[in-house]
């Protein structure tokens, strides 16, 4: 019986839709082998329906055989440790992996998330673009240089980073080319369109459930 348990909404609007973190989980686990079942708490009232395992109301969580854990790169990084697919098992591989890992959560999409959310409401601002732009040219700069950020493989800071940049607003900013090839080879994986259309499939089976 599978005990890797990832949690996600039952049902999300179109927009979203390929885009709820819960694919970042799936992804790692269809690329590592890692058997797992996808459970989901109502869309409706999900700011408070599942507080005591998520303090901040949002998806995913993860609960490996009774061991519950928020926040997606958390999860991502047990799930890292589980297979060598994701992390590599050498201190040098690993570390770059992990500063890596870390580095798309709080240099790159800190700073993306801002500046697509703001453009798309009309409020983005000079300052934030500025700032947007800086990373981005920083990223495609060691993209230009190397096939994977780490350990000269797909690590799951490849994954991480790849999700981060794929994004419409923020592949459509700009000309990097290498970014542009990177994401594309990361989105073009077998395990990353399993993940990506199996989400599709439940947010859709969510749309019959609520009568759509």
């Amino acid at each position: 019986m599978t005990e890797l348990s990832i949690w996600t909404l039952d049902w999300v609007p179109e927009g979203p839709r390929g885009f709820v973190r819960d694919l970042r989980l799936r992804w790692a686990c269809e690329e590592a082998g890692l058997a797992y079942v996808i459970r989901s708490v109502p869309f409706d009232d999900r700011a408070t329906n599942h507080l005591a395992c998520q303090p901040f109301g949002q998806v995913p969580y993860l609960d490996d055989a009774g061991l519950k854990m928020f926040e997606s790169g958390a999860c991502l990084l047990h799930l890292a440790g589980k297979s060598e697919d994701l992390m590599p098992r050498d201190p040098r591989g690993a570390a770059e992996a992990l500063e890596w890992t870390i580095a798309a959560l709080n240099s790159i999409e800190p700073v993306t998330v801002p500046w697509w959310f703001l453009e798309v409401s009309g409020a983005a601002n000079g300052k934030l673009t500025g700032w947007f732009e800086s990373r981005l040219a920083h990223m495609e700069r060691v993209l230009a240089e190397r096939e994977w950020l780490a350990a000269g493989r797909f690590t799951v800071a490849d994954l991480l980073m790849a999700d981060v940049l794929r994004v419409v607003k923020v592949r459509a900013f700009g000309y990097r080319p290498a970014t542009e090839a990177y994401v594309a080879r990361l989105t073009g994986r077998p395990a990353f369109k399993k993940a990506y259309a199996d989400q599709l499939a439940h947010f859709a089976a969510g749309d019959k459930a609520r009568g759509g």
